[in-house]
This record gives structure tokens, sequence and C-alpha cells, in this order.
């Protein structure tokens, strides 16, 4: 597939996924980019904003595979990965696969459940497998886990440990709509739900064909020093206890990749790392005590503050367009 219809068939995808969630269009850039590059999302906001019906409306709009988990304290792993059970009629347990086994995951409320639970993605995410009873058992590519959750300081919560947020490729806000969105709201979904006539504009097929064309799109010398040198920062930034791991430096240039795809070229620019690096960093970093200091209840602002900061301090390659 050339990068042209990759950009085409991205951009109907947006437009369909648009029809359910007016006004965000920044959000599902975001969680198709993801898709594409395959990692996976983090949809991070207060209750009612749209988080499970975007993930949900992104599902629809491509024909693959889809699973729904509800994350909730009574959860458990096996409930997620699936469960080994004694078969009667041969004399033998057989494993019966649990709902992670689909292209797209979606893990409603994620840090509701227990980090026991929440630990069971861990292994799904990284190798895209599970280990059950000494035996393991592969994720049908693509495998990708949209996973929503409501701010930790909600009750009932359970905070994500840094090695599960940083499986995550990015994570996104979807914010309040706009006044005028949301009286459009009001109006056309007393009668009917946009998802009723939501259909999949996208095969699996073609979602494979855009993966593997975003693998190829080139990533010149120049371009990968920056993406190192924007996480080399993060490691060493003063108001930061935590930086980004390597594995944010090969997200954020996968991503950059898919970015660059959708805007259809087959070449990735610093604009692209650029435009990424709050969602793909952001969320994997950790203030300093004394950095924090007022914010103590919220982080996010104060760590997209930081992200910017870098970013506009960190020189821009030049001549790392495109590759002769």
């Amino acid at each position: 597939m050339g990068i042209d219809e990759v950009g085409s068939l991205a951009a109907a995808i947006v437009t369909n996924v648009e029809t359910v969630i007016a006004g965000k269009r920044d959000a599902v850039t975001a969680a198709l980019t993801v898709l594409l590059a395959e990692g996976h999302l983090l949809i991070e906001d207060v209750p009612g904003v749209g988080k499970t019906m975007l993930a949900k409306a992104l599902a629809r709009s491509v024909d693959a595979s889809v699973s729904r988990i509800q994350f909730t304290p009574d959860l458990l792993p096996s409930d997620v990965t699936g469960v080994s059970v004694f078969d009667q009629a041969s004399r033998r347990f057989e494993f019966k696969r649990g709902p992670v086994f689909a292209n797209l995951v979606i893990g409603d409320e994620i840090n509701r459940a227990s980090p026991k639970t929440q630990s069971a993605l861990l292994e799904c995410m990284e190798e895209r497998q599970v280990t059950a009873d000494g035996t393991t058992y592969r994720l049908d590519p693509p495998f990708t886990v949209v996973a929503t959750q409501n701010p930790v300081e909600m009750e009932g919560t359970y905070p994500l440990p840094e090695a599960q947020r940083d499986r995550f490729m990015a994570r996104i806000s979807m914010g309040y709509p706009a006044s005028a969105d949301e009286l459009a709201m009001l109006t056309t979904r007393e009668t009917s739900s946009p998802f009723d006539v939501l259909d999949a504009v996208v095969s699996l097929g073609e979602l494979r064909a855009m993966i593997a064309a975003v693998h190829q799109v080139f990533t010149s010398q120049p371009v990968q020093e920056y993406a190192v040198e924007l996480a080399r920062a993060t490691r060493e930034d003063r108001q930061l206890r935590l930086g980004a791991s390597p594995r944010a430096t090969l997200q954020l240039v996968r991503a950059a990749k898919a970015h660059a795809a959708m805007h259809g070229r087959d070449f990735v620019l610093p604009d692209d790392i650029d435009a990424l690096a709050v969602p793909v960093l952001a969320h994997r970093l950790v203030p300093t005590s004394r950095a924090l200091g007022a914010h103590d209840r919220d982080a996010g602002p104060l760590i997209d503050a930081i992200v910017r900061r870098i970013v506009g301090e960190t020189p821009v390659p030049v001549g790392s367009a495109r590759r002769n």
C-alpha cells in the first residue's frame, strides 16, 4: 500500500469517528496514530466526556475483532487472559481464551481493577502473548489495547504502576466539548444513537497493509538523534525524578512514523516528533516533590509544561527531511 492511500484511508477513519465524537479531532487523530503504530492508548479524563465512546467508535470503524473488558474491583486476571477448564469428555484441561484475544481490546476504567488484575495485561501489551499453565499463546496482529481511566483521586480507583503506564504508547485527555458541540449533542441524540449507523470503513486486511506501510516510513539519523536527545533531557531535568525510558524513545519514533504516513509523507520530520512529544512522553514522567508543590492533586499540567519546555530547548536537526 502506498503512503497516499494510507493518508486517504486514515482520513476516512477520522471522519467516520467524528460522526460520533464531534470537535475532538486531536484526540481522534492521536488514537488512530497509536493504532497504526501498533501501540496502546490510555485515555484519561473525568467521567462522562466520551472516553469509552471514542474507543468504541474507533473499534467499529475498523473491521477487526473487538472485545470490551469492564474493569471492576472483583475482576480476576483469568477474566482477562483466559482460564483452563477441565473437559469431562476428553478428560483433560482446555484453555478457554479470554477477551484479550482480539485485535482491539477496550479496557474500560482500567484503574478500578486491583493491581493484580491490572498486571495481567503486562505480558499481553509488551510481548503480544499470554502464558497460562506453562503454555504460551500468541495474540494475532494487530493487537492494540485502548484503556480508559478516571483520575487517580476518584473514589475506588487504583493508580496504574509506572511499569504499566510505560507500556502505553500515548496518553490523551478528551476535555469538555465546546458549547456548540454539546448543544448539537442534545439535539441529535434524543431519538437515536450515532452508533446505529456507524459502519467499518477499513477492512482488517487494509489495516494490516496500512501498518506495514508505516513500518517503511524513513527516519533519518538526525531525527533519530533528536528523539534520543529529547528522552535524555527528561532524564537530566531537575524537575523530574523519573525520565523517559528507552521504550519511550522507540515508541516516540514509531508514533512519529505513523503521524507522517497519515499526513502523506514517507519520511519523518522533527515536527512529527514535536507533535507527539507530550502524549507519548508525559505520562511516563514523575516530577520531583519540590517541582510538584501546589500541583500535588494533579501533576498532569505541570508535566505537560515540562515536556513542552524541553522540546523548546532542544535544538532541532537541520537537513533531516528526506533521504536521497
